[in-house]
C-alpha cells in the first residue's frame, strides 16, 4: 500500500508540470496508463502478501516472481497506451515519438 501512495503522491506532483502543452489524447492516455500501473501494482502487492504467508520457501518465491511479472507487464501496457497516444498526435506534445528523417 505504501508503493501506493508514494505513487500516487508522485503522479499528482509531475502532473502539474506534464500539463504544460499536453493534448486531449496523451491526458486520456496518461490516465489510462496510470489506471493500468495502478491495477497491476495492486495485483502485486496481493500477490507479495501471498508469498509472505507461503508455507515453503519454493512457493514464496513463485508467488514473488509472478508479482515482478504482473508489475512489468503492467507497466509495459502503459507505456504502450502512452506511446501510441504520442504517435497519434504526429509527437507533437511527447518526446517519445521517433523522428521521421
Amino acid at each position: 500500500m505504501k508503493k501506493i501512495a508514494i505513487a500516487a503522491v508522485s503522479l499528482f506532483a509531475l502532473a502539474g508540470v506534464a500539463a504544460c502543452g499536453e493534448s486531449a489524447a496523451d491526458k486520456a492516455a496518461e490516465s489510462q496508463a496510470d489506471a493500468i500501473e495502478a491495477q497491476g501494482e495492486a495485483r502485486a502487492d496481493s500477490l507479495e502478501a501471498q508469498a509472505a504467508q507461503a508455507p515453503t520457501d519454493a512457493q514464496a518465491d513463485a508467488l514473488n516472481a509472478q508479482a515482478d511479472r504482473v508489475e512489468e507487464n503492467a507497466d509495459r501496457r502503459a507505456d504502450q497506451v502512452e506511446q501510441q497516444a504520442g504517435n497519434a498526435d504526429g509527437g507533437m506534445t511527447t518526446s517519445n515519438t521517433p523522428t521521421q528523417h
